[in-house]
């Protein structure tokens, strides 16, 4: 995304606009480059479940929210808008990363009267993004399932899927 978009919750709202004073196209006057913010989120429980007959699955794990593919056609965008992040450019470059998944997860799979069903992974936003690469938070949680034999799908665009079908 380019442009910064208000959530819908804000109070106040600012727009950038060309005044026609920039006399060149030079470094001065160009766009700062945009850093990806990754900040870890404590969460209590990492399983989502749904009982949609709709929806071809009945619970799912997320271990990022935002994502830096920043597809303009993602429906995950205005979820960043209820923590008063832009659903435009801080869905792609202000993002939360789940550390503890992986644990939380064998938490929950270990209670007693957990029934087992398909975990879907990439429900929400990518788990192979970018930032998988250092937090390779996909990677536990894909090593956890494997380990118990649980069933899953997941859904990606990145090639970094091949990298853990070990």
């Amino acid at each position: 995304a380019s442009t910064y978009l208000p959530g819908r919750f804000e109070t106040q709202t600012s727009e950038a606009v060309d005044d026609g004073w920039a006399v060149d196209e030079s470094e001065e006057f160009a766009a700062a480059r945009l850093r990806t913010d990754v900040r870890p989120e404590t969460a209590r429980s990492i399983i989502s479940r749904n009982n949609s007959p709709d929806v071809g699955f009945s619970q799912s794990v997320n271990p990022y929210r935002g994502c830096e593919h920043g597809c303009i056609y993602c429906f995950a965008r205005p979820t960043h808008a209820y923590h008063d992040l832009s659903p435009g450019i801080d869905f792609e470059t202000r993002l939360f990363a789940k550390p503890d998944a992986a644990a939380l997860l064998k938490k929950e799979l270990s209670k007693a009267g957990y029934i087992v069903a398909p975990i879907a992974m990439g429900t929400n936003t990518d788990p192979y993004q970018p930032i998988e690469r250092e937090w390779r938070i996909t990677r536990q949680i894909v090593e956890l399932l494997a380990q118990c034999r649980h069933p899953m799908m997941i859904t990606t665009k990145s090639d970094r899927v091949v990298r853990d079908i070990d």
